[in-house]
């Protein structure tokens, strides 16, 4: 675990998290301490008494890494402690940790103390030398390192420095996309590490705990193809860190997984989607250090040839090879001797998925069969790519462009049939049930901090935050964070409707008067201010709504926060910002009243410009 040491409450919120760990961490498991700020602090915990040794990280990246190699400070043995006989002595170590004082940090940057406002991070050294560290015992000592690191700003100390001084207003003064200029990685020390990562069979979950710029654009790359997660939370006070730790390590996980994907002759895969590492020899094939049962992948694919599936087409074919590694319990006799300790084997097991489809035989087809919410999924990752590659203004106008192609080519559909009059345009898709939330979800998307533009307020942070997050998301749990649902309640024990637009109006035209809107990131339950006062405020813990809001919980990768607000009496703020409908989507962030609605209006123009130029009228 590694940890920089800066502030009181971000180690109170560290050491919360820690123990919560220490309780979810399986039989077996080995837990080490290191924390870093100017010099890395080795922790042997297998002791009465916990011993720290330090190691001095050199102020400038261009230093050949550490004076003391970090086995040589301490061997690994001595650092990683069986957590089921040193879980007191590790929660002791926790008791000692300290923030780093501007003393010791000028001390170990030859500056006098009260002249050093900044630095201390040494993140990149710390975390590459942790790296050699355990890459020297993978596969004798451990199976699977598992690394949380906590930081609470941007790395500012010898390798992997990042500089936080491209983030304000300089762009605007420059003529520059500031929203382009961010999004890019500024060095790729951090890409570099998570290939050598990967080589080492660790796994690297970044926890940053900070509202200053940390430029998670670098960053990301340690963790997410490492096989991690990123999270970030503006503050100590109503952070989720402990129980996402606890959520993290209390769900089964396979480690050391290779994923291969392949297709019969008339078709091949694409882009690939996910947290993961690509094999650098052969097409097709991601390597995933760790994963469990939330981690979600997507493929798109392409014909191999012009025509398409061939007329004489057996069924398409994909195949799925997955190779992984778990760690199971060995029932062992018991002996004689004072003390015994549990045994675990290694199994590494391999599953291959083959499905079959039948090509759709014309276009009807393909839209009776279409899963909207795996459309929207594999839009997002298109769309992340694209802002990544051009800016976030040109990832705005691609999705806007493909709702209306999308909608031209549904209506060309339409038009093959004699009984359509030629002048309608169905932007609704009233003949597809299984599209007609796609105009919702791309007004959704665009109103998301994913799509927002820099100068309406989005931090580069949080952007790429959402970027990790979505792209990790399985489309049910994506759809619900793109565009909410709200659900009324006619009582605290009774469902009334299941889904609801996301717009004032549907508050006013329904007669419930209590709403549950699931953005997944936040659950919020709304009493209207015409609810009836004799109603039981909050919710009683034993009635239907606390049963479903607990079962939303638990059935999520990360902890959803929860606001009970009763309207025109609590800040109902919060629940208003995701009644979306009404909001612009011009880029203005003001509300217009007719959001939705003037959005629709423009695609439907769009798209009879379409067909009237390929009308050639």
């Amino acid at each position: 675990v590694g940890s920089n040491l800066r502030s009181e409450e971000f180690l109170e919120l560290i050491k919360s998290a820690l123990l919560a760990a220490l309780e979810a961490l399986i039989p077996g498991s080995l837990f080490g301490l290191m924390t870093f700020s100017h010099k890395i602090g080795l922790y042997d915990v297998q002791g009465p008494v916990p011993v720290v040794k330090n190691v001095f990280i050199p102020p400038d990246s261009e230093e050949d890494g550490l004076a003391v190699a970090l086995e040589d400070a301490m061997p690994l043995l001595s650092f990683l402690a069986l957590v089921d006989t040193c879980k007191d002595q590790i929660a002791a170590a926790l008791d000692t940790l300290r923030p780093t004082s501007s003393w010791e940090r000028g001390a170990a940057s030859g500056q006098e103390a009260d002249t050093v406002l900044l630095g201390g991070r040494g993140f990149g050294t710390a975390m590459s030398s942790l790296i050699d560290y355990l890459s020297s015992e993978y596969g004798s000592t451990f199976a699977l390192a598992r690394v949380f690191a906590f930081l609470s700003g941007a790395p500012d100390y010898g390798d992997g420095q990042l500089d936080t001084r491209r983030y304000g207003e300089q762009y605007a003064s420059k003529g520059e996309d500031a929203d382009l200029a961010l999004l890019p990685e500024q060095i790729p020390f951090y890409r570099d590490l998570a290939a050598v990562a990967v080589q080492a069979g660790v796994c690297v979950d970044i926890f940053a705990v900070t509202d200053e710029y940390t430029d998670l654009a670098s960053l990301k790359f340690l963790s997410i193809e490492s096989g991690g997660s990123l999270f970030l939370y503006a503050n100590a006070d109503d952070s989720t860190l402990p129980q996402d730790i606890y959520r993290l390590l209390s769900r089964p996980y396979a480690f050391g997984c290779v994923l291969r994907l392949r297709t019969s002759p008339d078709f091949e895969p694409g882009h690939s989607y996910g947290h993961f590492f690509p094999d650098p020899q052969y097409e097709n094939v991601q390597h995933i250090i760790c994963c469990d049962s939330f981690a979600t992948y997507a493929y798109d694919f392409d014909f191999t040839h012009a025509d398409g599936f061939s007329r004489h087409t057996e069924p398409a074919v994909v195949q799925i090879a997955f190779q992984y590694s778990v760690i199971e319990p060995v029932e062992v006799a018991s002996g004689n001797g004072p003390q015994s300790y549990p045994r675990f084997c290694l199994k590494r097991r391999l599953r291959i998925r083959t499905l079959q489809y039948r090509p759709a035989n014309n276009i009807n087809e393909i839209y009776d069969s279409v899963d909207q919410e795996a459309v929207l999924h594999i839009l997002v990752h298109k769309v992340i790519l694209v802002s990544l590659e051009n800016g976030v203004r040109e990832g705005r106008n691609s999705v806007h462009d493909w709702l209306a192609i999308l909608i031209t080519r549904y209506n060309d559909a339409l038009r093959s049939d004699p009984r359509t009059p030629e002048s309608h345009i169905d932007i609704d898709f009233s003949q597809c049930p299984h599209l007609q939330m796609i105009p919702q979800f791309v007004f959704g998307l665009l109103r998301s901090p994913l799509l927002r533009l820099h100068e309406e307020g989005i931090h580069p942070d949080y952007r790429i935050y959402l970027q990790c997050l979505f792209s990790s998301l399985e489309p049910s749990s994506l759809a619900k964070a793109i565009y909410p649902l709200l659900i009324s309640y006619s009582s605290p024990n009774k469902q009334a409707f299941p889904r609801h637009t996301l717009s004032r109006a549907a508050l006013t035209m329904s007669e419930s008067p209590i709403f549950l809107l699931d953005a997944f990131t936040n659950l919020v339950v709304y009493y209207s201010s015409t609810a009836d006062p004799s109603l039981p405020f909050p919710p009683p813990h034993d009635c239907l709504l606390r049963t479903t809001i607990n079962a939303l919980k638990q059935d999520r990768c990360i902890t959803p926060k929860l606001m009970i607000v009763r309207g025109g009496q609590d800040d109902s703020s919060l629940f208003e910002n995701y009644l979306i409908e009404e909001q612009d989507v011009d880029g203005s962030g003001y509300a217009s009243g007719n959001g939705f609605i003037s959005f629709r209006e423009g695609i439907r123009n769009e798209v009879a410009e379409i067909l009237k130029e390929e009308s050639g009228s």
